[in-house]
């Protein structure tokens, strides 16, 4: 997998991770001020963002600690955000932890890690389609179609896990 739709939302890619770096900081720091039990989705929030970082970052380095850290933050944020309660922002989430697992499953080659992005795909897509996001349903759609492709063509060469 090499190119997936939307993964810098619109945003010029800079070459320096100076900015990503205080990001994450200032997410970090954020969230010892909006705590789980205090301000639940902010929370969530917060953790959906320093995972968005962490992902940043990682697609950046050639080191998988930022993308599992970006997994942990976003499966962090779905505990908060679930779907019946903010399906959107649940949504949002769900493709947000697809593209970290995909981006990690590339570069571990473990087959279980694109399995898991389909099933976020597929269940992002699907409340995309629910409440009429289509741009956002085809993004989630080429993503499914695009992870598909590789667990058929790899499953081969690709580790289980």
């Amino acid at each position: 997998m090499t190119t997936r739709p939307n993964s810098s939302y619109g945003c010029k890619r800079e070459s320096d991770t100076t900015r990503l770096t205080q990001a994450v900081t200032a997410y970090q720091q954020a969230l010892l001020e909006n705590t789980r039990e205090r301000v639940p989705l902010d929370w969530a929030r917060t953790q959906g963002n320093l995972g968005l970082a962490l992902l940043r970052l990682g697609e950046r380095e050639s080191d998988t600690t930022r993308l599992t850290q970006a997994v942990t933050a976003f499966q962090q944020a779905l505990l908060k955000l679930t779907r019946t309660r903010v399906p959107l922002d649940w949504a949002n989430t769900e493709f947000d932890l697809g593209l970290a697992l995909a981006s990690l499953a590339e570069r571990t080659h473990y087959a279980g890690q694109l399995r898991q992005a389909l099933t976020c795909f597929e269940q992002a897509r699907s409340v995309y389609q629910d409440a009429g996001w289509t741009d956002r349903a085809a993004a989630a759609d080429q993503m499914v179609q695009q992870v598909s492709k590789t667990l058929g063509q790899g499953s081969a060469s690709r580790r289980s896990k």
